[in-house]
């Protein structure tokens, strides 16, 4: 029977993981291998994960050049998303990355990456992108930028219409694109002819197609207020709305709906009971993990009618190690990881990567040395993305 294109490029995409991981370099540069065409070369690369790819890239400059040209936009959603863990205490010129298909840790030097400022804080992730949002802790107003870890591109994004500080910011990313919008809300703005500083109440949106920040609507004073003071900056948009939620407790969820430019508000299930909470996405809906003392974590779902529907609970012997203060937690489509500090390891909840409708716990280990280095264990903030080794015209 003939073998569809696609089956093919994945039985010579296998063939050829062999081959980078064993550096069968001499086989690797015969003839077969070097005279590919160009387009059929990309299409296997189109297969590979992304580790895998870097090295390939670093082979000769032929293959350099085809990894660049092959889109990942679509193929890294094939892979498990990477977890990426920067440290809170003292500069970001380190961060530390989790490969889940070697299930090995990796350290990165941001600083040796195109100039990224050391006074920089992750805020979020375009995480299709494989691009980390950073914002500024050195000056006012805020200054935000992004940069790809893995290829040391870096970029500042233009001054906002509003100049700020602390506001809450939000992505959306379009799959299968390059494109995506970030969205600050609220913030203090900056105090005029000698006055008091005063709470920023509307909400304004950096477009990466046309490069440039648009005020998109106002919003009521109140929510600015908790959007600054009380807002860790994750957001999750689902069906149309982007979510913040705040850390205060009772915890409580703000949404803004962009058709419509309104605002609302969202109770969080247990929301005055639970020890820790943050939203994630999961099946382009909103979802809400928590967890009570005792080991109890749980994970809600927002359905149709704004009501929340428990869809899992934690093993009670992954959740008695995350309940005990200190717990935090990020997701992305497909994976949630509950964590400390850099070396106590992580519990993820993800995606089976070969049924994609079957989701299951499992234990990490924290990251206590590199390179048979031992590391010093300290708090970090952890944010998930999927490496993207291709050429972006946003650079």
């Amino acid at each position: 029977m003939q073998l569809l294109f696609s089956e093919l490029c994945f039985i010579v995409c296998n063939i050829f993981i062999f081959l980078v991981f064993t550096s069968h370099h001499s086989f690797i540069h015969s003839n077969m291998w070097n005279n590919l065409p160009s387009d059929l070369l990309s299409s296997v690369f189109f297969y590979l994960p992304p580790h895998s790819l870097a090295r390939a890239m670093a082979t000769c400059r032929h293959w350099h050049d085809c990894g660049r040209s092959t889109t990942r936009d679509t193929s890294c959603q094939r892979h498990p998303p990477w977890f990426i863990a920067v440290p809170t205490r003292g500069t970001s010129s380190l961060c530390f990355v989790h490969n889940p298909i070697e299930t090995t840790w990796h350290r990165l030097n941001l600083l040796n990456l195109e100039h990224v400022p050391s006074v920089t804080r992750p805020v979020s992730t375009v995480a299709g992108h494989g691009l980390i949002l950073f914002k500024s802790t050195g000056s006012v107003p805020i200054q935000l930028s992004v940069c790809n870890p893995f290829t040391g591109r870096f970029r500042h994004l233009p001054p906002l219409r509003k100049p700020r500080t602390n506001p809450a910011v939000g992505v959306i990313q379009n799959n299968g694109s390059s494109e995506f919008k970030v969205y600050v809300a609220g913030g203090m703005s900056e105090a005029e002819s000698g006055g008091a500083a005063s709470y920023e109440p509307t909400l304004e949106m950096f477009d990466s197609r046309i490069n440039k920040w648009t005020v998109v609507g106002s919003m009521p004073v109140e929510f600015a207020v908790r959007l600054t003071v009380w807002t860790p900056n994750e957001s999750v948009h689902s069906r149309g709305v982007l979510y913040w939620m705040t850390s205060a407790r009772a915890y409580s969820i703000m949404g803004f709906e962009m058709s419509s430019n309104k605002w609302k508000e969202l109770s969080v299930p247990m929301g005055d009971t639970l020890e820790f909470a943050a939203m994630v996405p999961r099946d382009g809906k909103l979802a809400v993990v928590g967890g009570t003392h005792g080991g109890n974590v749980s994970v809600w779902e927002l359905g149709e009618d704004d009501k929340w529907n428990v869809i899992e609970r934690m093993p009670v012997e992954l959740g008695k190690r995350f309940t005990n203060g200190g717990t935090k937690c990020v997701g992305i489509e497909g994976g949630v990881c509950l964590y400390k500090d850099i070396g106590k390891g992580m519990v993820m909840w993800r995606s089976n990567w070969n049924h994609k409708n079957k989701w299951e716990w499992c234990s990490v280990e924290g990251c206590n040395e590199i390179s048979g280095k031992r590391l010093e264990n300290y708090p970090i903030r952890g944010l998930f993305l999927r490496p993207n080794l291709a050429y972006s015209s946003f650079f």
